[in-house]
């Protein structure tokens, strides 16, 4: 059965509760939500061994509370804009731009406006 097929017939046994990955080669659209944003939820694209890929979605004036992941990430601003703080600064996101910090970093993430956001996290083993 071809991976885009076999990926299908999963989503059907496993129903919608399942938290469903691209598969290796699959491509994921990532552009602007636009007027959707408001429907949709966080959620994660994909995730290997070594690496995870989220799509964040935050309204305005909602926030992530300050906390730390193992390895690196990068958060990239898909649209709207974002705060970050992180080591006593904060970082102003606009669509287009990236930040990338260290892991174990303490961040915090807070909409300015209704925003999305691709967050890259390099898995530690």
């Amino acid at each position: 059965m071809p991976p885009l097929a076999a990926e299908r017939a999963r989503r059907r046994i496993l129903g919608a509760m399942a938290i469903l990955h691209a598969l290796p080669g699959q491509a994921v659209d990532v552009r602007p939500l636009g007027a959707g944003l408001a429907q949709e939820k966080t959620s994660a694209l994909f995730k290997s061994e070594d690496l995870e890929v989220m799509r964040l979605v935050l309204p305005a004036g909602k926030s992530l509370p300050p906390h730390s992941v193992p390895g690196e990430i990068t958060l990239q601003c898909i649209e709207g804009a974002l705060l970050i703080t992180a080591e006593g600064r904060s970082h102003a996101l606009g669509a287009g731009q990236l930040l990338y910090l260290a892991g174990g970093v303490m961040h915090g993430v807070t909409a300015v406006e209704d925003a999305s956001a691709l967050v890259t996290i390099a898995l530690r083993r």
